[in-house]
């Protein structure tokens, strides 16, 4: 069971919790949790990724155990801790502006 943290706005958007639990089958990477998180919540796709290249959308980062992954491989296998349910993957709205 991996956990899932989202921001108010795309809380709102899939009409969830802050926090959702997901199943995940095969290995659990950025894409199948993003995979998973959409077929869920179908509300939600095109907003955190491209729809057609899946490539993350300019304003979304993704954080695990401290880390930001959102630069790194979609299929690069996530940390134990996320998988285990201890620590949830963090989906973040960045800011811009000044």
């Amino acid at each position: 069971m991996i956990r899932v943290r989202l921001p108010d706005h795309l809380c709102a958007l899939a009409g969830s919790e802050r926090e959702v639990e997901l199943d995940v089958a095969g290995k659990a990477t950025q894409r199948s949790v993003l995979d998973a998180l959409e077929l869920r919540f179908p509300a939600l796709k095109g907003a955190l990724r491209d729809p057609v290249t899946s490539q993350r959308r300019p304003f979304v980062r993704f954080f695990a155990c401290g880390e930001d992954l959102s630069h790194q491989s979609h299929e690069l296998a996530l940390p134990s801790a996320v998988v285990n349910g201890d620590e949830p993957f963090l989906v973040i709205a960045a800011l811009a502006g000044g």
